[in-house]
């Protein structure tokens, strides 16, 4: 059997699948990693790790008779670069993109090259220090300069992943335009400060994202891609199935709601509430807007689950409760106070306070905390949509498994059609279709199960 392989890198997981020549899923394996130190001692990716699990991966699976793996591809979270030397040697760690940027370097930063809110509106970008990944080049110059002066090459880390089995140094839009900071939309190129500083000579030229490189690898031929960055690989498969405007909402540790459709300029305030662009791989810009999501909810469950001497698990096996929900309806205002989502127009984060001593038992205060993070789904679903006209919203990833979160969210959407995908492999399956010509995927699609869907 004709197989495609790919690597779908997420920050918690760390998946591996081979789909057949129509796209179906035939294998899937999982790992799940402990994370390492930087050289400032805060926590990040163990890429050493990562590397030698990706490589025994795909040996394994090349080994197995049953499968012959014809292309290869990287579908991986953004904002994160792998800084290489002469010798194609990772310089540095791969720095956690929650890493605290120095609050003096920023104001450095925009002296030279602000407003702030003219950059941000410039790059699509919300200044949010690290998770401006072309920041992280800034900040390496300028407070670690002999680390700097061994860089010969900075790869976005989906174009790592694809170095891993090339060799070869590539970039392409998706990557650079997922809020680095480095790209300006107004001029369809890198933004002034990446020339003034010097930063384009470490960049790969850029090349279509769905390019590949036929490749010997373990002495068989196979088509590697470029790799793509999760949140637009999640969208191809939608984009190819649809001739009507619709939102995407791919949840996952972020939450990212697309909308491919919508040409209208991002204002400041669009900025401030984290409504940015992304970039098609074709470069057009995707308007999109992020919620810290699966993030918040991993912190509060554990909270949840410490606090009602409960098991961490217990989460899984929570049904919408209509009683327990008719109870919460006490609750006018918020009761959670996050401790990762930036609120909207601040920028920074809510103190933690929330009193859980005010519910009476773990399924009241898990109801309550999803009927909050409805809300906020909702909040940026519209933020998304922006003036567009878009009714169909469709919903992949980790939380279509949560049957009150797509119950409450279906309550919400008075108007809207919610639509979720049959198994959480939007970024996985986008990057398959990536290596693939046009011409094969409308066969393909069409007997592909992974895109039927189902009204929530």
């Amino acid at each position: 059997m004709n197989v495609t392989a790919v690597f779908d890198i997420g920050k918690t997981n760390k998946k591996f699948f081979l789909f057949d020549e129509h796209l179906n899923e035939v294998h899937r394996s999982y790992v799940h990693l402990e994370e390492g130190s930087d050289d400032d001692g805060y926590a990040c990716e163990n890429l050493e790790q990562l590397t030698a699990w990706m490589l025994e991966t795909f040996r394994e699976a090349q080994a197995r008779p049953e499968f012959e793996i014809t292309h290869l591809n990287f579908s991986t979270y953004g904002a994160s670069f792998v800084h290489l030397d002469e010798q194609d040697r990772p310089v540095t760690p791969l720095y956690n993109y929650l890493k605290p940027f120095p609050g003096n370097l920023y104001e450095s930063f925009f002296e030279k090259y602000g407003p702030a809110d003219e950059w941000s509106a410039a790059t699509a970008s919300p200044d949010m220090g690290m998770l401006n990944s072309g920041l992280q080049l800034y900040w390496l110059k300028h407070i670690k300069p002999e680390v700097f002066s061994r860089i010969r090459r900075s790869l976005h880390f989906p174009q790592y992943c694809s170095f891993l089995f090339t060799g070869k140094h590539t970039n392409e839009y998706t990557s650079i335009g997922c809020h680095t900071g480095l790209w300006d939309f107004t001029k369809h190129d890198y933004h002034r400060w990446v020339y003034e500083e010097k930063i384009d000579r470490l960049f790969p030229a850029v090349q279509p994202t769905t390019s590949t490189v036929e490749t010997a690898i373990n002495g068989k031929k196979v088509r590697v891609g470029a790799g793509i960055h999760d949140s637009s690989a999640a969208l191809l498969p939608y984009i190819i199935s649809n001739e009507q405007p619709f939102l995407l909402i791919s949840t996952g540790t972020w939450s990212i709601t697309l909308n491919p459709f919508c040409r209208d300029e991002l204002s400041v305030r669009d900025l401030q509430r984290d409504c940015l662009n992304y970039m098609r791989t074709d470069g057009l810009p995707v308007r999109a807007s992020r919620l810290f999501l699966g993030n918040e909810y991993k912190i509060w469950v554990r909270k949840l689950a410490d606090h009602f001497r409960q098991s961490y698990e217990r989460h899984r096996n929570v049904e919408p409760d209509p009683a327990v929900l008719k109870k919460l309806a006490r609750f006018e205002n918020p009761v959670y106070r996050w401790e990762s989502i930036r609120m909207p127009g601040s920028g920074k984060t809510a103190s933690p306070g929330t009193d859980l001593g005010i519910f009476s038992s773990y399924e009241e205060a898990y109801h309550q905390l999803i009927r909050e993070l409805a809300d906020l789904q909702v909040s940026s679903l519209y933020l998304a949509k922006g003036a567009g006209s878009a009714t169909k919203v469709y919903i992949d990833g980790g939380f279509i498994d949560n049957r009150l979160f797509i119950q409450l969210l279906s309550d919400r959407l008075q108007g809207f059609e919610l639509i979720t995908t049959e198994a959480p492999l939007g970024s996985a399956l986008g990057a398959a279709i990536a290596v693939h010509n046009r011409t094969e995927l409308t066969g393909a699609l069409s007997g592909s199960s992974l895109l039927q869907k189902t009204k929530a």
